[in-house]
């Protein structure tokens, strides 16, 4: 069956425009109602990221929940892995985030997580699905749910995040906290604090609109300048929704999450609590997987998408995956890709160590990778299938050998698709990229005539 409305990280789009309209989002709640929580009772938890809109999202979920017969807890603004582990704690039914992750304020999404903390199945998202066809209709007065208040989730989660941290004390570490203006901006430089550590916190006065902006995950260069003038010894930035996190060393350099998978993967080697192969994802960097290989670790790829890193993490017995853009899942300690839970995880390796972050990834010789997103206004599986799309990667394969590797896929976010070379020669992975990102865009703009 396909999915008209749940993409690979849930439901996403401009605020405003379908689907992340106010009477859909009371449907979907209404509809994930039905499914997740049918007997008398249920709670469903509800968090959110600092975007203005979450407020009109919160309450039109709020309503279509309670008219499902549904108890709501609001948790307010809250990392999506604490609402995934809350809803375990908690008991919950299931989890809803409202937040569209790394995206600007004028975007916003949901997210659904089962009573387990993981992210929802496809026959569950197909269901939802089916309900949202339906005519909508409220349960009898006496059933409607009730909502309240969760007034200490962030201080449960707090907790929780320090007791994943098992490592030295951070007392007389200096670190610089870019919290995207979202929604960590205040348990995240709590948690550090809480572990003795001294925290400069960026980034970190949400004002409904500024998520994102120029700061956070994908804007590193506030944070770089920060630890510099600061003489900081690491830097961490969360993306809006505090899912995932990269690091800048004391040099004022990035780490990314292919990085961050092998500072954990030697970590946890070292002291013998490494479990199944490290999982990445077809995009992750060939310099990581080979560094991986010198130390004896199993690599391995899955579909990009953190839901696909964690069901092969699974088959496969490993506890530890992740995606370049720094969602790191470490399941000995989360069910799901936890940006503080992963930068404590390598403060705990450098603690450990006694080195600083630069050292810890000396045995990480990246490759230089473009990657080049092609806005496209068609269906991105048709273009990818187009025989002169096909030929030029084709002809990009063969010059570039075993010297390198192509890799085009549609974003799950976006209407976009994404064009990645990677080889050991830069100049060659740029030419390359541009192009196949060429030809895509031509066939783009071929399709839109047709």
């Amino acid at each position: 069956m396909s999915r008209r409305y749940f993409g690979t990280d849930g439901i996403r789009g401009p605020v405003g425009k379908a689907p992340m309209t106010p009477d859909f989002a009371l449907k979907l709640g209404w509809a994930a109602g039905r499914v997740l929580a049918g007997h008398r009772g249920a709670t469903v938890l509800i968090g959110k990221d600092t975007r203005r809109s979450g407020y009109l999202f919160e309450s039109a979920l709020e309503a279509g929940f309670s008219a499902a017969g549904v108890q709501v807890g609001l948790l307010g603004p809250l990392p999506t892995p604490g609402v995934a582990f809350l809803t375990r704690q908690m008991g919950a039914e299931a989890g809803v985030v409202i937040s569209a992750s790394h995206n600007p304020h004028h975007d916003n999404g949901v997210k659904l997580f089962s009573k387990d903390g993981d992210k929802l199945s496809d026959a569950l998202e197909e269901e939802i699905e089916h309900w949202l066809d339906q005519e909508l209709s409220c349960v009898e007065p006496d059933r409607i749910g009730l909502v309240r208040r969760i007034v200490d989730a962030q201080q449960r989660y707090v907790e929780f995040c320090c007791k994943a941290y098992e490592g030295p004390s951070l007392s007389g570490l200096r670190v610089v906290v870019d919290c995207a203006n979202g929604a960590a901006y205040q348990v995240g430089p709590q948690v550090l604090r809480q572990l003795g550590a001294e925290v400069i916190a960026i980034a970190d006065r949400p004002d409904g609109f500024n998520i994102n902006l120029d700061c956070g995950s994908t804007h590193l260069d506030a944070l770089k300048r920060t630890v510099l003038a600061e003489s900081a010894d690491i830097g961490i930035a969360f993306d809006g929704d505090a899912d995932r996190c990269l690091l800048v060393d004391h040099r004022g350099r990035a780490i990314d999450g292919d990085q961050i998978l092998y500072i954990i993967a030697s970590d946890r080697l070292k002291v013998g609590k490494l479990q199944g192969p490290v999982i990445g994802t077809l995009m992750s960097n060939l310099g990581v997987e080979q560094a991986m290989r010198a130390l004896g670790v199993g690599f391995e790829r899955a579909k990009v998408g953190d839901r696909h890193v964690l069901e092969l993490m699974r088959q496969r017995g490993a506890i530890l995956g992740g995606e370049g853009s720094g969602h790191t899942i470490c399941l000995d300690r989360t069910t799901t890709g936890d940006g503080i839970v992963s930068a404590l995880q390598v403060l705990s390796a450098m603690r450990s160590a006694g080195a600083p972050l630069a050292d810890l990834v000396a045995g990480v010789q990246l490759c230089p990778q473009v990657l080049i997103n092609v806005r496209i206004s068609g269906k991105a599986g048709e273009l990818l299938t187009r025989s002169e799309v096909r030929a030029s990667v084709s002809d990009s394969e063969t010059r570039l050998g075993a010297q390198g590797r192509v890799l085009l896929r549609a974003s799950g976010t976006e209407p976009l698709i994404r064009v990645m070379v990677e080889a050991l020669d830069a100049d060659m992975a740029q030419a390359e990229a541009q192009t196949i990102a060429a030809h895509v865009q031509a066939a783009a703009s071929l399709s839109t005539t047709d």
